[in-house]
């Protein structure tokens, strides 16, 4: 993605979002629709999406970045399909996963912000600024040098989004972003995104993060039950839980 004039490679900065489409959805695994007939189009800065677990949430969040293929119907993120050109996707979607261990591959925090941008063709000098800027917009710069097996789970989990923020992606998916923290670093986390310009679509249980998103899903057997405002979702999502 090109540099707005005087803007450091990532800085925060306001970013457009992306308009994600779900035609007619359906993902089938051994024998049994995760997904089931999902129609929604998705251009809010903050959509939640919530259900009891086995619902499609995650699945739901993976088929936008191509990790998981339709079965029938279709996905689309800025028109492009994920199946088709996932590269291009993820260059401005990233997806943390709930695992930041899932995501981190080399033993030195900066060696491994590193190797995820050298498919993206920048030199040496931007590649290492990118890194510095990521570690530095979310207070982590003094990890840059140190060994992830040394960092407590909160401070992999900023490590991995700095990864994704150092791409500068147009859109963040979040996949149970708190499940794995204690209460101060969610309370971390959720001061965190809601100060992120990039427009994030968020998986969780955690009722109350949910609560600060503009939209809602609730998923139910693969479908959505509820689509609408957090505080109509979570009181619908609470009733059906009962």
């Amino acid at each position: 993605m090109s540099e707005p004039a005087g803007h450091a490679p990532g800085a925060a900065a306001p970013v457009t979002g992306q308009t994600i489409a779900f035609a007619d959805l359906a993902v089938e695994r051994d024998g049994r629709r995760a997904l089931d007939a999902v129609t929604a189009t998705l251009t809010e800065p903050r959509v939640g999406i919530v259900g009891l677990n086995g619902s499609g949430k995650s699945t739901l969040l993976k088929t936008i970045v191509g990790l998981v293929r339709p079965t029938t119907g279709a996905v689309t993120v800025d028109g492009v399909d994920p199946t088709v050109d996932p590269r291009a996707v993820r260059a401005a979607t990233g997806l943390l996963f709930q695992n930041p261990d899932n995501q981190i591959v080399f033993p030195i925090v900066a060696d491994d912000l590193a190797f995820g941008l050298k498919n993206h063709g920048w030199g040496k000098a931007e590649t290492a600024a990118r890194v510095d800027a990521a570690l530095d917009r979310l207070g982590i710069g003094p990890l840059a040098r140190r060994r992830i097996h040394e960092l407590s789970g909160g401070e992999k989990q900023l490590v991995a989004l700095a990864g994704l923020l150092a791409v500068e992606p147009k859109t963040l998916l979040f996949d149970e972003p708190t499940s794995q923290l204690d209460l101060r670093n969610r309370n971390r986390f959720a001061d965190l995104l809601a100060d992120l310009p990039e427009q994030a679509i968020v998986v969780a249980h955690d009722l109350d993060l949910i609560a600060t998103c503009g939209r809602v899903l609730v998923m139910a057997a693969g479908r959505i039950a509820f689509d609408g405002a957090a505080d109509d979702a979570v009181a619908f999502h609470r009733e059906r839980a009962r």
